[in-house]
């Protein structure tokens, strides 16, 4: 397939580069500074452009089968990136006619699951308070995913490390599975891509966790 990502120099979206060259995809990784890009690969590009000008975002979806997304906040600091950013990338992709598009968002907009221990419901709120700018960000990302004419997966992951990809995850269509607290930001990315090849995942939100 060929492919674009975006925060491709984030944690995840690193990730889903390196995967997704290691699988055949010919991919496009849109960056700020190449400089701080590292992976390299005869499949890969690297788009440098303005994230938040879709007119310099055409170039980078035009012809792709599948646009994926790493964008988010990194800090409270940030919060409001993941809905701006987006915002541009989804208008490219309405003028390119680009359709799929994958992106991560987290955990806490999904419902809550069953069998929660004393501990979770007693320490969720305080997770959700602390986290509140950024979740309040991913959920307009969401809705502005849900009004866009796009063939959208939201992936929903707990909270991220840095382990190694092991593919061996849950994941529950429209909801969240239990108990999952963790997940790598490898496993993330490998989520990610395989919900390309998924039709069950098309406008839907997808929780993920161990």
């Amino acid at each position: 397939m060929k492919l674009t990502v975006f925060g491709a120099t984030g944690g995840v979206g690193r990730e889903i580069v390196r995967q997704a060259l290691a699988e055949g995809h010919d991919v496009t990784a849109v960056v700020r500074d190449p400089a701080r890009f590292a992976v390299t690969g005869e499949r890969l590009e690297v788009y440098r452009a303005d994230l938040s000008d879709p007119e310099a975002l055409r170039a980078a979806v035009a012809g792709k089968d599948a646009v994926l997304s790493g964008l988010g906040a990194r800090t409270r600091a940030d919060a409001g990136v993941a809905a701006k950013l987006t915002r541009s990338v989804l208008a490219a992709m309405d003028a390119e006619g680009v359709r799929r598009l994958v992106v991560v968002s987290a955990a806490p907009l999904g419902p809550v699951p069953d069998g929660q221990s004393i501990i979770e419901k007693a320490v969720l709120p305080v997770i959700n308070t602390l986290y509140k700018d950024i979740y309040a960000d991913l959920r307009v990302m969401e809705d502005e995913l849900a009004a866009s004419a796009t063939e959208w997966t939201s992936i929903r992951p707990p909270k991220l490390t840095n382990k190694p990809v092991t593919g061996r995850y849950r994941t529950v269509v429209g909801g969240t599975p239990p108990r999952g607290r963790t997940l790598a930001r490898a496993d993330v990315a490998h989520a990610m891509l395989a919900a390309l090849a998924d039709p069950a995942t098309v406008k839907q939100a997808v929780g993920v966790a161990y």
